[in-house]
C-alpha cells in the first residue's frame, strides 16, 4: 500500500478497532492485487477499474459494505476523488428505501406500508445507480395511489439520511446570537465560502462535490446555495449541484439537469429520459434541506419543492417556512 501509515492514522480517527483496522488493511490490499493483475495500480486506474471489480464482488458474493467502505475510505486518504464519488454513489442511499417503509407504516399503518413495498427488492450491494430508477419509480407510484398528496409528501420529508440533530448545535447557538434571521444566514453563508475554499486549496472534496475556483465563485455569488436567503416568513434554498464543477459548464439542457440531481435512486432517469419519476420525490430531498433549519428554530418546519431537476428546471430549491414567533 501507497500510503498505509496515513491510512492506518485515518481509520484510527474513524474510531475503527485493531480487528477492524487490519480487514480494512486487508480489503485495500486486495484491490491492489486485483488492480495488479490488470497492469495498472490505485494511483493510475480510471473508474472503469474500480466498477469491473466491484462487479468482480458481487458475483463472488463478497460485495460487503465493510470491504467497500475501506477502498472509500483509502481513496480519502490518497485524493481519488473519483473514486470516492462512485463508491459512495453505491451506497448513499441504500438505505432511504426500507426507512421509507417504515415511516409510511408509522402514519398511515403497516398495511398501506405492504401495499406499497411488498414484493419488491433491492438491487445488491454494489449494483450502479442505473439500477434503482425503476424500483423508486414503483414505489412512488404505488404511494401516490394510496395515499392523500398531503400525506404522500408529510410520508417523504424526513430525515432519511439520519443527520443527527445535535450536529447543527453550533448553528443553533450562532442563530440565537444574531441581531437577525438575515445577519445569521449572511454569516453562515460567509462560514461556508470559507470551508469551501479550504476544500479546494487542500484537493479534497466537500461532501461529494469537488470545489474549483468556478465553483467557489458560483456559490460565492449567490447565497441561497446550502444557507438561504430569507423573503417575508420563507426561507428560500437552492441546493449545491450533485456535479457542480460539470454543470457550470454544460450546455446541454438534460445533462445540466443530470449534474445537479444528487438521489442516487432517481438521478439517472434523468440522463436517460425514462422512467419519469413524479416531482414529489424530491420532497425527501426537501426533508433532508430542511434539518438545519428545524434545528435552529427548534421545531419541524414545513417545506416546499419550489423546482426540480427530475421534473425539468435546471436546480433544485425549496421554500422553508419559518414557524410563528421565530423571525426576528
Amino acid at each position: 500500500m501507497i500510503m498505509e501509515k496515513e491510512f492506518g492514522k485515518l481509520l484510527e480517527k474513524r474510531g475503527l478497532n485493531a480487528k477492524a483496522i487490519d480487514s480494512s488493511m486487508a480489503a485495500v490490499k486486495e484491490f491492489e492485487d486485483y488492480l495488479r493483475k490488470k497492469k495498472t495500480t490505485f494511483k493510475t486506474a480510471d473508474l472503469d477499474a474500480l466498477k469491473g471489480y466491484v462487479s468482480s464482488l458481487m458475483e463472488a458474493g463478497t460485495n460487503d459494505l465493510d470491504r467497500l467502505l475501506a477502498i472509500g475510505r483509502y481513496c480519502i486518504v490518497t485524493r481519488k476523488n473519483e473514486f470516492l464519488v462512485y463508491l459512495l454513489s453505491l451506497f448513499g442511499a441504500r438505505n432511504v428505501l426500507p426507512d421509507m417503509g417504515e415511516r409510511l407504516a408509522s402514519i398511515a399503518g403497516e398495511e398501506i406500508r405492504k401495499r406499497v413495498f411488498d414484493g419488491f427488492e433491492l438491487p445488491p450491494l454494489g449494483s450502479p445507480q442505473e439500477a434503482y430508477p425503476k424500483l423508486t419509480k414503483t414505489i412512488i407510484d404505488k404511494m401516490e395511489t394510496q395515499l392523500s398528496p398531503e400525506t404522500c409528501r408529510k410520508v417523504l420529508t424526513w430525515n432519511y439520511h439520519k443527520v443527527p440533530i445535535e450536529a447543527f448545535k453550533d448553528h443553533k447557538e450562532r442563530f440565537e446570537k444574531a441581531r437577525s434571521i438575515d445577519s445569521f444566514l449572511e454569516d453562515e453563508h460567509r462560514r461556508l465560502v470559507e470551508e469551501l475554499e479550504d476544500c479546494m486549496k487542500k484537493g479534497q472534496l466537500w461532501y461529494e462535490q469537488e470545489i474549483t475556483p468556478e465553483v467557489l465563485e458560483f456559490v460565492k455569488a449567490n447565497q441561497e446555495i446550502c444557507t438561504g436567503v430569507r423573503h417575508g416568513d420563507k426561507i428560500y434554498m437552492t441546493k449545491i449541484p450533485f456535479a457542480p464543477k460539470q454543470y457550470i459548464t454544460e450546455k446541454n439542457p438534460t445533462m445540466k439537469r443530470y449534474y445537479a440531481c444528487h438521489c442516487q435512486l432517481a438521478r439517472t432517469a434523468i440522463r436517460d429520459g425514462n422512467p419519469r419519476i413524479s416531482r414529489n420525490f424530491c420532497y425527501c430531498s426537501a426533508g433532508y434541506e430542511k434539518v438545519r433549519l428545524d434545528a435552529i428554530f427548534g421545531e419541524s418546519i414545513e417545506v416546499e419543492v419550489l423546482e426540480s431537476a427530475l421534473d425539468g428546471d435546471e436546480r433544485c430549491r425549496f421554500a422553508n417556512k419559518i414557524p410563528k414567533g421565530k423571525i426576528k
